[in-house]
């Protein structure tokens, strides 16, 4: 239970930031910056308890990746999508009540694209630095994914509304940032790109790896 309970948590605040700057902020860089710095500590904080992964598309992923166990992968996503629901719920009812918000119309094409790449990179970067044997025990991990969906914020937020998240598609849907008719964009791209993203780092991470990989020798040597 501990586990969905921070998967919970985690989604919560992540969703609510969303929403907080969204909506009523202004524009900017505020929202990015905030979304991924919030992401980012949330990560530290819940990741030794449930992976951290405030995601389906990236539960989805470390399914496939064989770090967490198929039981666990309903109750984590009903835990994450619990989550962002409430969160957007008490943005809208509470926190930025009365709020105007203009729903984004995104071009169905380029919101595919963006999605799929930006979720591929976000599991894919999950992947490589909180479940390979080769980064094992690193402290650069949250950090590492809070600034891959800041990035993606920033580079395609304006075309696709930057979820790269089944969960926050629920919760941007809820906060009318997004229109309930776009929400299976977000589901089809995004599970799609964690699958992706988990075969490709099956592939090139080699099996049973439990040494980081060197780096090349230095063309010449110190005296």
């Amino acid at each position: 239970m501990n586990k969905y309970i921070a998967e919970f948590i985690g989604t919560f605040f992540l969703v609510l930031t969303i929403g907080c700057t969204g909506i009523g902020a202004g524009s900017g860089v505020i929202a990015p910056l905030a979304i991924g710095a919030a992401l980012m500590v949330m990560v530290f904080a819940g990741g030794h308890i449930s992976g951290a992964h405030y995601n389906p598309a990236v539960t989805l992923g470390v399914l496939i990746r064989g770090r967490v166990k198929p039981l666990d992968v309903l109750p984590y996503m009903i835990a994450q999508i619990a989550g962002a629901v409430v969160a957007a719920l008490l943005v809208i009812g509470c926190l930025r009540a009365g709020a105007m918000v203009t729903p984004i119309a995104p071009k169905l094409g380029p919101a595919l694209v963006a999605e799929f790449l930006f979720t591929f990179a976000l599991v894919y970067v999950v992947l490589n630095t909180a479940t390979a044997d080769g980064t094992s025990g690193n402290s650069f991990y949250g950090l590492a994914i809070g600034m891959t969906v800041m990035t993606g914020a920033f580079a395609v937020g304006d075309i696709s509304g930057g979820a790269f998240n089944p969960a926050v598609a629920f919760g941007i849907s809820i906060l009318g940032i997004s229109s309930w008719s776009n929400i299976w964009i977000y589901l089809l791209a995004d599970f799609a790109a964690g699958v992706i993203a988990a075969l490709v780092f099956n592939a090139i991470n080699p099996p049973g790896q439990v040494e980081p990989i060197p780096t090349e020798e230095p063309p010449y040597k110190t005296p």
